[in-house]
This record gives C-alpha cells, structure tokens and sequence, in this order.
C-alpha cells in the first residue's frame, strides 16, 4: 500500500490519515512543520527526529506549540526510526536535516522502508536534491553528493509551476526560499516571452534572520542583525543555479538564463521581499503585464485541487511583508517605465519558502488538495 492509497483506504466517514516523520524536526524549518502539521486534516506526527536532542519534549524547543497534539511528543534518535518503519503500511517523511547530511540519512531510510516493504513519500528541504547532477551540487556546495543514485528519483520544482496532472509519484526537493521568490515572479515573464535574456535580470532579496538557521553566528544571530542590513554573497550565492534551472524549466528554454543574484540580510526574523528588474522585449504596460503572470498562474482556488496558482497572489500594489508572514502565499507586484520592468516578490520564508511549501508538495504526493492544512491568514502585525 503506497501512501495515497493508505490516505484513500482510510474508513468511510472518518477524515482520512497518513502518519508523518519529521527529520531534522528541532530547528526553525522543523519547528514550522510541526506548527503546521499540528492543524493538518491528514497528516498525523507519529515521530520527530533530531540527532542532537533525542529524549527530550518538542515542547521544551517549542514552546509555542505547547497546547497542541505535537507539543506532547518528545524527540527521537535516528536509531529508533527501524522500528518505526515496521509500524506502519506507509509514511509521509518531511526532511528539514542540513545541507550534506540529508542525503544520507535519506538514502538509508529509503533502503530500510524498502526492505520493509513501508512505501514512503518524501519531501527534502534541504539542497541536496535540488541539483540532478552530482558534480553539479558538489561544485556548489564544495563536497560529493551523498546519495547520487538516489538524484533520479527526486523532482526538484515549485508546485505552482507543475501543473497537478504532472506531479510527481514518490518523492520531492523543495527549493530555497531565496529560490521560491525570485522565480514565481521571473519565470512567467520568460515564459510568455516578455524579457530579454541580455542585459541580465538582477534580483535583490532580503531575508530574515530565520533563514539562517537556528545555530546563531556572527552574521546571522538575531542582535547582530536587528538594526542592520547588509548585502553577502553577491553574485556567488548557492540559489542562483537553482534560480537559474528552475526558470528555465518552467519556461521551457532551451539554456539557463543569467540571472545576477544579490542577496541581504535584514534586520527581521520572518520574511523575503525581493525587487527584480529585467528589460522588456517590447513596450507594454503595468496592466498587461500584470494580467499576463495572473493568467499563467490562473485563477483556481488551491482548495479545488485543479488550479496550480491559488497561492500566488498578483497585486495591485506592491507586496508587503507583515501581509505574507504566517501564510503559504507569495505576492507579486510589476511596475513598468518604457521597457524596463520591475517585479517585487514577498513570501514567508519558512512556510512558503521552506515548511509550507513541503507541505503543499505531500499533499500533492497523496492526492489532497494543495490548501490542505494551508489556507492560512496572515499574523496581521509583528
């Protein structure tokens, strides 16, 4: 029994379930999806991994989660993950592990469901899925792959940009949230031909200091940051490939397009706006262009299941960012002079960046609809 098969075998006249796994569950991405998770209508928590803190309550990490049905779980050890296994027909497995080590923990945990005969789904947030070629992500990220057999297995892609009917069966990389901004509101312009591939776009994004991770440093703990802001990494950033790629495969091009990348620091814990200015291929206004992204993404609720665009929102004004944080939304904006074209993106960067956007990716694997869990408001005021 896969897992969508488990979801749609479950009795009638009870809401369908499908336990879920949680790696990595003790950082930021994790204690997100463990926010989320705690209100999904599906997916039920059943273990919540961390390497560093087995034994402990999720609740002493989280505190804000204390009232609900994940707070009264405690942390285990990858060790235990075996029996787990044995427990069930089939798993859902989100990942939130870091960057060269998920690969592994992932290929082993796949090698012992096989064995068991558990099918699972998995959803990676971490990068290394992100690039099919292994020589690709080792010159990126500066060492081998962890698990190169296991590449051709994962999709690495946007839902809005897959259409339902394409998804995929097993197992799914979501991209960075750097990634998610910039390229929901760059790959309909290359995809209806509205820009020109030279001079290169350039998109600015500032993040939060939750993107970061949960282990401070010098650059990234919150005090050093809060009345600051700084560019870093400028045109060398690890999600410019994948801005690249994913663009290009959205629009169908035939070569990645060059894409300069500068990202920022800023001094917020939640949160992406990113400002991309590319030249047009022929003068058209605000309004058109505004329609045409519209149009691409469509006007489908994600609560049907059908539409791919439900939470891409095309605003009239530009996007904010207290609008978007605690949503799975991304909103988008386009300003026009002449031929030049601005489009100004915001997201959550750990929900529809990160957590959010995993889940929306399970609730495609196993046939639910892409709101499942999600339709979320915004917090309002921070």
């Amino acid at each position: 029994m896969t897992p969508t098969e488990a979801v749609a075998a479950d009795a009638p006249g009870h809401l369908p379930s499908l336990p879920v796994i949680v790696l990595g569950g003790s950082g930021y991405v994790g204690g997100e999806l463990l926010r989320l998770l705690a209100g999904h209508p599906v997916f039920r928590v059943v273990a919540v991994v961390s390497g560093s803190r087995g034994g402990a309550a999720v609740v002493e990490s989280f505190p804000h989660l204390r009232g609900t049905a994940v707070a009264e779980e405690r942390f285990v050890g990858f060790g235990e993950l075996d029996g787990i296994l044995g427990s069930y027909p089939a798993l859902g497995v989100f990942s939130s592990l870091p960057h060269g080590e998920a690969a592994g923990r992932i290929d082993a945990l796949l090698t012992v469901a096989e064995r068991a005969g558990c099918p699972l789904h998995v959803v990676d947030l971490s990068a290394d899925f992100r690039h099919r070629d292994p020589e690709r992500y080792a010159s990126i990220y500066g060492k081998p792959h962890g698990a190169p057999a296991r590449l051709g297995d994962f999709l690495c892609a946007i839902p809005e940009l897959v259409p339902v009917a394409k998804s995929p069966q097993s197992h799914v990389a979501h991209p960075g949230c750097f990634t998610t901004a910039v390229t929901l509101a760059l790959a309909p312009l290359y995809a209806e031909s509205w820009i020109e591939d030279a001079p290169a776009p350039t998109a600015v994004a500032v993040t939060g200091s939750t993107g970061a991770g949960r282990t401070p440093t010098a650059t990234t703990h919150h005090p050093e940051r809060r009345s600051d802001l700084f560019a870093y990494a400028s045109l060398a950033h690890r999600h410019e490939p994948e801005i690249r790629d994913l663009v290009a495969r959205a629009a169908s091009l035939v070569h990645e397009p060059e894409i300069d990348f500068l990202p920022h620091a800023g001094p917020f814990a939640r949160g992406i706006h990113a400002t991309i200015s590319a030249t047009l291929k022929r003068v058209a206004t605000a309004a058109e262009i505004r329609s045409s992204v519209a149009s691409f993404y469509g006007r489908s609720s994600p609560l049907s299941g059908t539409g791919r665009g439900g939470f891409v929102h095309v605003l009239e004004t530009p996007p904010r960012l207290q609008s978007v944080v605690g949503t799975n939304r991304c909103d988008l904006h386009y300003a026009v002079r002449g031929r030049r074209v601005v489009a100004f993106s915001a997201l959550d960067n750990l929900v529809k960046g990160a957590a959010g956007g995993g889940i929306q990716w399970m609730n495609r694997l196993c046939s639910l609809p892409d709101a499942a869990g999600l339709a979320l408001p915004g917090l309002g005021w921070l």
